[in-house]
C-alpha cells in the first residue's frame, strides 16, 4: 500500500468512528465573522483592549496548519476570505473534547467559537471555548511548503488548487471582478444584455468546427454554438438597437495555451454605428476595465509591459505585413502574384488555389500576429475570410473589419455588418462551396437569417471579445487554462 493510500486508510477509519459516536457532517453551526473580517474590524484593538472589552466570535474554514505542545495547540483556520489562527486549550474546553481534537487532521473543516486575544508575537488569535468537526478531509493535502504545484494535478483538481494557492485563487476573483464590470460598462452605454440559444440547427456566426448532438424527441442534429452573432442581429431587425450577451462558445478545434473548445466571449451589436466607433467603444473600455480592476493603465503581462492609457495603433493587414516581411512593399502585399513569389522565396507553403486574401491572411498570421505586443487594430480584412462584414465602399476586395491585437494574441474582433440580404446570401453560397469541399469550418447556408435580413437591418457595428484570454492579460497569466475554473483535460488513464 502506498503511504498516500495508508494515510487514506487511517483517515476513513477515523470517519468511521466518528459516524459510531453521532453526526459525522454536521450542519448546525453558523460562524459570526470571516477571517478577514476579523483582521479588519479589530485590527486596532492591543492585547489589553481585548482584554477589557471581550470580543466573542465564531469561526470556521479548513484546518491548515495543526501546532499541539501537550495540553494546548494552535490551528490555522481559512475561509473564503483568508486565515485567523486560533488557540485550543484541553482545559478550556468540554471534557474529552481536546482528546478528539487531537486525531483530527489537517484538511478537516470545523468550526470554532471564543473570544480574540493577542498573542506574545502580536498575532490575533482566536483562544477556543468550543469547537466542532463539520467534515473530514479524507485525503491529505498536498506538502505545505510546495502546495499543489504541478500544473496538470492543478487544472484537474482545481477544488484543491483554489485553497492551496491564494494566487490562484485570486486569478479567479479578479475574473469575476472583471466580468461583472463590464456588464456595468455595456449597461451604462445603453446595451440591454440578452440570451441566444446555446444549441442551433444551423451552425453560423463563424468560420469554425462544430461541436454536434442530437435530440431525441425531435430526432434531428443540433449544433453547438460556434457564436451568438446570427441570432444577435435578428434581434437588431427586431428593433432592439443596442444588445449585448455574455455568452459560452463551443468550437471543435485544438486545445493550445490560447484556445479551450468551451470559452467564454463577450458580443454586442450596435444600431447606426461603424467599426470605426467600436474601436473607439472597446479602447475606452479597456483603459477603464484596467484602471478599476488593477488600479491604473499600464501592467505587466509575462516579460512585457502593456500600456492601456495610450492610443491603441490602428493599421491596415496589408501594411503590417509589408512591414514585418522584410523586402516586400505595400504595394507587392496587394498582389496575389507578389505575394506567392516572396512565399516561394522564403519557403512559406501555401495552396495554389489560394486568391489574395486568403494568402495575405497567412502571412499575417505566420509572420505579424507575434509581434502585436501593444494594443493594435488591425483593420481592411480580405473579403475572402470575411463572409459577415460589409464590404468597404471604396474598395471592394477588403471590408469594414478590424482585430485586436494584445500581446500576440487576438483579443477582439469586429465590423461593420453586412446588411444586405442578397450579397449575404451570395456569400453563404460561397461558404457552403467550401464546406462541400471540405472545409469543415465553413459556414452553412441560413435561409431564416436571409429572410431576417430581408425585413431590414440598419447600418449595425458588431464585436466580440474574447473574455479568456482577456483575462490572462489582466492577471498575468500565461495559459487560457489558469484562467478557466474547469479547463478542457483527456480523461484521466
Amino acid at each position: 500500500m502506498s503511504e498516500e493510500n495508508k494515510l487514506i486508510a487511517e483517515r476513513r477509519e477515523k470517519l468511521a468512528a466518528i459516524r459510531a459516536s453521532g453526526n459525522a457532517y454536521p450542519n448546525d453551526f453558523r460562524r459570526s465573522h470571516l477571517a478577514a473580517d476579523i483582521h479588519t474590524t479589530y485590527a486596532d484593538k492591543d492585547k489589553e483592549s481585548l482584554q477589557d472589552d471581550v470580543v466573542e466570535v465564531a469561526v470556521a474554514g479548513r484546518m491548515m496548519s495543526k501546532r499541539l505542545f501537550g495540553k494546548a495547540g494552535f490551528v490555522v483556520l481559512k475561509d473564503d476570505s483568508g486565515t485567523i489562527q486560533c488557540y485550543l486549550q484541553r482545559d478550556a474546553l468540554p471534557e474529552g473534547v481536546y482528546a478528539d481534537f487531537k486525531s483530527w487532521d489537517v484538511g478537516d473543516i470545523m468550526a470554532i467559537s471564543g473570544k480574540l486575544f493577542r498573542t506574545k508575537t502580536n498575532e490575533l488569535t482566536v483562544q477556543a471555548s468550543s469547537i466542532q468537526l463539520l467534515s473530514k478531509c479524507l485525503r491529505p493535502l498536498p506538502e505545505k511548503f510546495h502546495g499543489l504545484s504541478d500544473q496538470e494535478t492543478r487544472y484537474r483538481q482545481r477544488y484543491v488548487d483554489l485553497f492551496m494557492n491564494d494566487d490562484s485563487a485570486q486569478v479567479f476573483r479578479l475574473r469575476s471582478l472583471i466580468m461583472a464590470y463590464i456588464r456595468e460598462y455595456m449597461q451604462q452605454k445603453d446595451f440591454l444584455e440578452v440570451e441566444t440559444p446555446m444549441m442551433h440547427v444551423i451552425p453560423g456566426g463563424a468560420t469554425a468546427k462544430p461541436f454536434v448532438t442530437h435530440h431525441n424527441a425531435l430526432d434531428i442534429d443540433l449544433y453547438l454554438r460556434v457564436a451568438p452573432e446570427l441570432f444577435l442581429k435578428r434581434l437588431t431587425v427586431g428593433g432592439f438597437e443596442k444588445v449585448f450577451e455574455i455568452n459560452r462558445n463551443f468550437r471543435n478545434e485544438g486545445v493550445s495555451t490560447k484556445h479551450n473548445p468551451e470559452f467564454t466571449m463577450l458580443e454586442f451589436y450596435w444600431a447606426y454605428a461603424d467599426y470605426h466607433e467600436l474601436m473607439d467603444l472597446t479602447e475606452s473600455m479597456f483603459r477603464s476595465l484596467a484602471e478599476h480592476v488593477l488600479g491604473q493603465a499600464k501592467f505587466e503581462y509575462q516579460q512585457h509591459t502593456l500600456d492601456f492609457g495610450s492610443s491603441f495603433k490602428r493599421q491596415s493587414m496589408r501594411s503590417l505585413v509589408a512591414e514585418y516581411n522584410t523586402g516586400l512593399s505595400e504595394e507587392q502585399a496587394g498582389d496575389v502574384a507578389a505575394l506567392q513569389a516572396y512565399c516561394d522565396a522564403n519557403d512559406i507553403s501555401y495552396d495554389k488555389k489560394w486568391t489574395h486574401g486568403y494568402l495575405l491572411a497567412e502571412l499575417f498570421e505566420l509572420t505579424v500576429e507575434e509581434h502585436l505586443i501593444q494594443p493594435t487594430f488591425v483593420t481592411e480584412y480580405p473579403i475572402e475570410i470575411s463572409p459577415l462584414s460589409r464590404r468597404n465602399d471604396g474598395n471592394p476586395d477588403i471590408t469594414d473589419r478590424f482585430e485586436l491585437f494584445i500581446a500576440g494574441h487576438e483579443i477582439a474582433n469586429g465590423f461593420s455588418e453586412l446588411n444586405d440580404p442578397e450579397d449575404q446570401a451570395e456569400r453563404f453560397k460561397d461558404q457552403v462551396k467550401n464546406l462541400e469541399a471540405g472545409d469543415e469550418e465553413a459556414m452553412h447556408f441560413d435561409a431564416d437569417y436571409i429572410r431576417a435580413l430581408e425585413y431590414g437591418m440598419p447600418p449595425t457595428a458588431g464585436e466580440g471579445v474574447g473574455i479568456d484570454r482577456l483575462v490572462m492579460l489582466l492577471t498575468n497569466s500565461a495559459s487560457i487554462r489558469d484562467v478557466l475554473l474547469f479547463p478542457y483535460m483527456k480523461p484521466e488513464a
